[in-house]
C-alpha cells in the first residue's frame, strides 16, 4: 500500500486560497489515502467528490463535470491510464495523476495521453494544492481570450476554444485530448512562427519538460494524424529542423454564430 505524507489540517496551517466553486474529482481505491486527502482539500476551499474506482468515477462524471480530476494510476479493474485517456479525449478536463515512485513509464504514458501533471506518492498535500492551482491557471490561460465567442479558422478547420471543439472541413467533429487542444491552440495563436520544444512543452505540460523531450514530438504526431491529409507528409504542422515546429497556415478569428 502506498501512503502519502499525512495531511496537516490544523489551524496552524492557513488554508490555501481556492474558489468555493472549484470542484475536484478524487479517484483512488485506497480509502486510507483518499479520505484524509479529500478532507484536507475540503479544508483548503475545494469541493471534493470522491470515487473509489474508475467505474464509480465514470458515474460521477455523468452526474456533472468537475474542474479537475485527481487520478490514481494503479487501481483494480479499469486502471487510471485508461480512464485518463477517456477523460482527455471525451471530456477535455485537466487531470493530475497520483503515482507511485516506481511508475515512471506510466507517468510518461499518462502525460502523452492527456494528463496535465503528476505527483509521486508519498507527497506533501500542500504541494498537490500548488499543482492543482498551477494546472487550473494553465487551463484558464489555454482557454479563450477577451473575445470569448471567437473561433479559430484555418484551412477549413474550426476550433472553438470555449467549447474545446474541433470541426473538420467536412463538418465532422474531431475528438482531441486536453493536451492536443492546448498544443493546437499554441500553434493557432502563433501562426507561421517557429515554436521550439521547450516552448511547446511549457505550454502543454508545464513542468519537468526536460524529462519528456520526446513527449511533444509524440503529441505533434498525434495531432497531425487528426488534422493532416497525410500525416507522414504534413502540410499544416511542419517540422523546422533544429528549430521546432511551425503552423504553415493562415489563421483567422471569426465570431461564432448564435
Amino acid at each position: 500500500m502506498v501512503k502519502l505524507a499525512r495531511p496537516a489540517t490544523k489551524a496552524t496551517e492557513p488554508p490555501v486560497e481556492a474558489s468555493a466553486t472549484t470542484r475536484l474529482l478524487l479517484v483512488d481505491d485506497e480509502p486510507d489515502l483518499r479520505e484524509p486527502l479529500a478532507e484536507y482539500l475540503s479544508c483548503q476551499g475545494f469541493a471534493v467528490i470522491q470515487a473509489a474506482s474508475a467505474a464509480e468515477a465514470r458515474s460521477k462524471l455523468r452526474d456533472g463535470l468537475p474542474d479537475l480530476v485527481l487520478l490514481d494510476i494503479m487501481m483494480p479493474g479499469e486502471d487510471g491510464l485508461s480512464l485518463c485517456r477517456h477523460i482527455g479525449e471525451a471530456l477535455a478536463l485537466p487531470v493530475i495523476l497520483l503515482t507511485a515512485k516506481g511508475e515512471a513509464t506510466d507517468r510518461i504514458v499518462g502525460l502523452e495521453i492527456g494528463a496535465d501533471d503528476y505527483v509521486v506518492k508519498p507527497f506533501e498535500p500542500r504541494e498537490l494544492v500548488a499543482r492543482i492551482r498551477s494546472v487550473l491557471r494553465r487551463a484558464a490561460r489555454g482557454g479563450p481570450g477577451p473575445a470569448e465567442d471567437d473561433l479559430f479558422e484555418f484551412e477549413g478547420w474550426h476550433l472553438d476554444p470555449l467549447k474545446r471543439r474541433l470541426t473538420a472541413p467536412d463538418g465532422a467533429m474531431v475528438s482531441i485530448s486536453s493536451v492536443e487542444f492546448r498544443l493546437l491552440l499554441a500553434f493557432l495563436e502563433h501562426p507561421r512562427q517557429v515554436l521550439n520544444r521547450d516552448q511547446l512543452l511549457d505550454l502543454v505540460q508545464g513542468r519537468e519538460a526536460h524529462l519528456f523531450d520526446r513527449a511533444v514530438d509524440n503529441q505533434v504526431s498525434r495531432l497531425r494524424r487528426k488534422i493532416e491529409a497525410d500525416s507522414r507528409n504534413p502540410a499544416l504542422i511542419q517540422t523546422v529542423w533544429g528549430g521546432g515546429y511551425r503552423l504553415a497556415a493562415e489563421v483567422r478569428r471569426v465570431r461564432a454564430e448564435g
